[in-house]
């Protein structure tokens, strides 16, 4: 596999300053990636599968609450369907999930090093997760037909509103080269391994 550390500086800035200042001495980057944001955004089809009916919904509890007919502002104004209005911002969030996540995947970075695995999700804040070889013995691939995909290293179950516990992946998602990643993963694991003993 080519060396793709010089993927290092097509990434923003501010990535490319907190990759390097959370490096430690001696660490040397092994592959950098990103994901693909066309398939990174369609982890949120669920999102958006859900928001179509609650936004709906949300639209016609305003228009019920309103006597489905436009308001006669010479009468004086009910304020009552407004209370439908957060409801439909929600649902507009979740059908604009995709966007959001577009923009996310180009704020997230994926570095492997001779140490570890780390991520960097982007957003209006950066989340970093370092993943040791010891914690990188469940890798799981999976992979399309143009060899791009997700290499998931664990799952987290979060708990949200409706007290449920969706699980979330955690790895290097929709990558490039998936398969040519994990051998790198794999090679890490193996050196420390056979460094330990």
């Amino acid at each position: 596999m080519d060396d793709q550390t010089s993927s290092l500086w097509q990434l923003p800035l501010h990535l490319q300053s907190l990759i390097q200042s959370e490096l430690n001495e001696g660490e040397k980057i092994t592959w950098v990636g990103t994901p693909i944001p066309r398939r990174f955004s369609m982890r949120s089809i669920g999102i958006v599968l859900f928001g179509i009916p609650w936004t709906a919904f949300a639209l016609f509890w305003i228009a019920g609450a309103a006597g489905f007919k436009i308001p006669d502002f010479q009468k004086g104004f009910d304020f009552f369907p407004l209370f439908g209005i957060p409801f439909v911002l929600i649902g507009f969030g979740m059908l604009t999930s995709p966007f959001w996540m577009m923009r996310k995947a180009r704020n997230t970075a994926y570095v492997l090093t001779s140490n570890r695995a780390i991520i960097f999700n982007g957003g209006f804040k950066t989340d970093i997760r370092s993943f040791e070889p010891e914690s990188l013995g469940k890798l799981h691939r999976k992979q399309w037909k143009d060899g791009s995909g997700d290499l998931i290293f664990d799952k987290e179950f979060r708990f949200e509103q409706s007290n449920t516990r969706p699980q979330h992946d955690l790895g290097f998602l929709a990558i490039q080269n998936v398969k040519q990643v994990e051998d790198l993963v794999r090679q890490l694991i193996a050196d420390t391994k056979s460094g330990s003993t």
